[in-house]
């Protein structure tokens, strides 16, 4: 007779590779994503230095950048339309006019098409499609440099903080600004980067950081430049100033978020009552196609159906209005 295995050993044996092998892929996982997170920390440090990694001078890679963000050889804005050169200054995106207009171009040929298969009429189809081609490089503009201005005026304090500690070791402020620029990520980093190398090719000071204010478009931005415009007129303490300065935006900040949070509630209704028509509309057109299958050729219809979306148009800018404070 054969006895019966030890079930222990069995379990064990079984067990342990288990573990073995769950452990591996754990660290296997840590391994990838630490590297990502290097990878992405690197990048984003080191996005100015990319173009002094292509270039053999400082010069001709401090031209570039300045190219790249839209503005002349000299840091001057370059094109006709001034808000427009600000607005693409401050997204802080590469300059690339054709690839924006074709993304826009393919995005209101498809809510044309979209449009016309569903409700009909070439006038508003044409309108639809023009209007989504022009504004919608400007408004994706807008909320990219929305959002990078927001992240600059988080960042600010901290690179205050940066710039006083190397004040009060005996640099000087353009040495400040330069470590600032060296420890920072973008997007403050790369703005104050770029106004150490022009300080470093013989403009002053002063003019560097109102340079460094007009491409950032924020007014904690501007009260740096101020600040620094001040102690350069009047003398004094720029280290204390700079930390007043650092305290006063954070309560601004603070502020700033408790207004967002009592305005919560409006925005989220804004967005409710925007979405709600379309999303009825499309559940119908799911569940009984003939509900506006039947009338949708009709210019009644259609017309009806273009006011309609000038009419809420309107009513989002009302909305928008009303929960957008500003401080």
């Amino acid at each position: 007779m054969f006895g019966l295995p030890d079930l222990s050993s069995i379990s064990l044996t079984i067990m342990i590779p288990m573990i073995m092998a769950i452990g591996a892929i754990f660290l296997a996982l840590q391994a990838v994503m630490g590297l990502f997170s290097t990878a992405q920390t690197q990048r984003i440090v080191n996005q100015r230095l990319q173009f002094k990694e292509r270039f053999e001078s400082t010069s001709e890679a401090m031209v570039e950048l300045r190219k790249s963000r839209g503005l002349d050889e000299f840091g001057n804005f370059a094109m006709p339309l001034e808000w427009f050169n600000q607005l693409v200054v401050r997204s802080g995106l590469p300059y690339q006019p054709a690839r924006w207009f074709a993304m826009s171009g393919g995005a209101g040929l498809l809510a044309g098409f979209v449009y016309l298969k569903m409700v009909g009429g070439l006038l508003t189809t044409f309108g639809i499609a023009f209007g989504i081609f022009a504004l919608a490089p400007i408004i994706a503009l807008k909320m990219i440099a929305g959002k990078r201005m927001k992240k600059l005026a988080q960042q600010l304090p901290d690179a205050m903080q940066i710039a006083c500690r190397s004040l009060e070791a005996g640099h000087p402020v353009a040495t400040a600004i330069a470590l600032v620029a060296r420890e920072m990520p973008d997007p403050i980093g790369t703005e104050f980067g770029m106004a150490a190398d022009e300080v470093s090719y013989g403009m002053s000071l002063t003019n560097a950081v109102q340079r460094m204010a007009e491409r950032a478009g924020d007014p904690d931005i501007e009260l740096f430049a101020a600040t620094v415009r001040l102690q350069e007129k009047t003398g004094g303490n720029l280290t204390e100033l700079l930390k007043a300065l650092a305290s006063t935006i954070r309560e601004r900040q603070t502020m700033r978020l408790k207004v967002r949070a009592a305005s919560s509630e409006g925005r989220t209704s804004a967005m409710i009552l925007t979405a709600a028509p379309f999303i009825v509309m499309l559940a119908i057109h799911l569940l009984r196609p003939e509900f506006y299958g039947d009338v949708i050729g009709k210019p009644l219809v259609r017309n009806s159906f273009a006011g309609l979306f000038v009419w809420m148009f309107i009513g989002n800018m009302v909305m928008r209005k009303m929960i957008n404070f500003k401080m």
